[in-house]
């Protein structure tokens, strides 16, 4: 059962990492992609009629990749004004409720992105007739990396440490 966990923790990663480098490309494309619409229409007096639609589905997809990638690096949005000021065992559940609350919304995401996904299978975009499930469907594939990301933080911090870019530790130092 032990060498099952470590092959599918080991695949997941593996997905997990090219979801990551996919994002980065994304974030080119998508202004790349904008800067040409922008110039076409002010330049040329044409408008590349798919550019928002194609545009759109690259932000949404990017979004709920980058809310995993941030619960992944224990990057994502905290106060932690008062934190230090509590006792240590405050400060524990503190962190225990975070994690809850972060399970909680990834589940729902799952959930709801999959009913979201399934309700959208049989309808297309309107200018590049693509599926409509596809502006949908990063919704559930990032509430799973949420869940998968918070339960690694809760159970394994150790394990968590195979998010951390290499490349952000060489800069730190």
């Amino acid at each position: 059962m032990k060498k099952f966990l470590m092959g599918f923790n080991k695949f997941l990663d593996i997905i997990f990492n090219v979801l990551q480098t996919y994002s980065k490309v994304v974030l080119l494309g998508v202004v790349l992609l904008v800067s040409a619409q922008v110039i076409s229409r002010k330049f040329l007096h044409y408008s590349i009629v798919w550019s928002e639609e194609v545009a759109l589905l690259l932000m949404v997809w990017m979004a709920f990749i980058s809310m995993a990638m941030g619960v992944a690096k224990n990057i994502h949005i905290r106060i932690e004004m008062f934190y230090k000021l509590f006792p240590k065992p405050v400060q524990k559940a503190a962190v225990w409720l975070g994690h809850i609350v972060t399970l909680f919304v990834g589940a729902m995401l799952m959930i709801n992105g999959y009913k979201l996904v399934m309700a959208t299978l049989n309808s297309t975009l309107p200018t590049t007739k693509w599926p409509s499930f596809m502006l949908y469907l990063m919704i559930p594939v990032g509430g799973f990396y949420i869940v998968y990301c918070t339960i690694l933080h809760m159970f394994f911090p150790n394990a968590a440490k195979i998010f951390e870019d290499p490349e952000e530790e060489e800069d730190a130092q």
